[in-house]
């Protein structure tokens, strides 16, 4: 028998798995209201229109649509991607500052490629994005953490950490955001945080990781300029993907960044996948000259607030006085607290015989510190199915705070 252990590398050694993966393997009942996964409604998905592109594709195109294509993207899906970039105000973005990805985690994964080395240190907010973590932990980061409110990253902790960081001669290689409706708490960072956030980004000549997944599925208040917008130097990286906008089994992504950063994101790419899929690439461009992206985004957006509303409402009705939850204004999740004395790690197991799941808070921190949030996705099921998940999940809550 073969002993694999001593063969594996150090950094493939310190691998761990997604918590939310895990947690998700355990909601096989379909009894379970699952609250828990990130996942856009497929019942929305516009799969006669998607159908109708792919056949075109394939009898018209097929020579290159099942050929490798270039490592950066096919040039017309990152025609697309650029003409959508200068629509939202980058006017000064060129073909050459747009590569696309196997979706967004490819991104995060070729980002931290490029740019960690095991024991740099990366600023991310607290809590974070769980994919973004494991991102940056696989490739051994060291992790400094500033804590969010309901205009987001709080910048006056993170001057402070920065300048501590720096008499410490710690060399930070990037700040990971994600501007709006955050995932897991749903908040929206003020035009003022940005501003700040952009100012101290310039003065320690620090990278920003702009990572935006739901901008485009907002349905309540007014859009703020992204990083990427109000930044004039350069130093802003934006990843989007099409997974929550479209459909995430497209696996299509993209980053917008200064040309060095492309060009070496293009590099490890080559040795990662060689490219994304062709097939993939020239239906969604296809999608979006035609028209369909945005239509396809009302019909999310118009959808997933009636969902949000209700699960608002139920959570009002359902929930013990005791607990707080943010309300986004886009996006696909809500953040709640309950007090410390109850243990959300621990209270998932018992929600499970509840017939209810959610997504512990602890899993989207570094070092797993968190133990009184949850988080809950309002995008999969209907109205009627989250107002009785938050009921269950009410309930168990009530005869746990005293």
């Amino acid at each position: 028998m073969v002993e694999w252990g001593n063969k594996f590398s150090a950094r493939v050694s310190s691998l761990k798995a997604s918590a939310i993966r895990e947690l998700l393997s355990l909601v096989n009942d379909p009894e379970i209201i699952s609250l828990a996964g990130g996942m856009p409604d497929p019942s929305l998905f516009p799969k006669e229109i998607i159908a109708d592109i792919s056949k075109e594709v394939f009898l018209n195109n097929a020579s290159k649509a099942l050929q490798y294509g270039a490592t950066e993207g096919v040039p017309p899906l990152r025609e697309s991607l650029l003409k959508m970039t200068r629509e939202e105000a980058v006017k000064e973005v060129e073909l050459e500052n747009i590569i696309v990805t196997t979706a967004s985690q490819q991104g995060l994964s070729l980002l931290a490629e490029i740019f960690i080395n095991p024991g740099d240190s990366v600023i991310v907010e607290a809590p974070s994005y769980v994919g973004g973590l494991q991102a940056f932990h696989a490739f051994q980061a060291n992790f400094t953490t500033i804590p969010l409110d309901d205009e987001g990253i709080k910048v006056d902790i993170l001057e402070e950490k920065l300048k501590e960081l720096k008499a410490n001669n710690i060399n930070v290689k990037f700040i990971y955001v994600i501007p709006n409706f955050q995932n897991p708490a749903g908040v929206t960072m003020s035009l003022e945080r940005r501003k700040k956030l952009l100012e101290i980004s310039h003065f320690y000549g620090i990278p920003i990781i702009e990572d935006d997944p739901y901008g485009d599925i907002r349905f309540k208040g007014e859009k703020i300029p992204s990083l990427l917008e109000l930044d004039k130097i350069g130093i802003v990286i934006e990843l989007r993907t099409f997974s929550k906008i479209l459909a995430p089994g497209l696996r299509l992504g993209w980053i917008v960044a200064d040309k060095e950063v492309t060009k070496k994101v293009s590099l490890a790419k080559q040795a990662a996948d060689l490219c994304s899929p062709s097939s993939t690439q020239y239906i969604v461009d296809k999608f979006i000259r035609d028209g369909h992206l945005n239509n396809y985004l009302e019909i999310v957006r118009k959808n997933y607030k009636i969902k949000l509303d209700s699960m608002l409402g139920a959570l009002e009705k359902y929930f013990p006085e005791e607990t707080t939850w943010t309300e986004p204004q886009g996006g696909m999740f809500v953040w709640a607290e309950v007090p410390e004395y109850v243990d959300t790690d621990q209270l998932f197991r018992e929600a499970l015989q509840e017939k209810v799941a959610y997504v512990i808070g602890s899993a989207f921190y570094p070092y797993g510190e968190d133990k009184h949030h949850m988080r809950l996705n309002f995008s999969l099921n209907t109205p009627e199915k989250i107002e009785e998940g938050i009921k269950r999940l009410g309930n168990l809550l009530k005869k746990k705070i005293h």
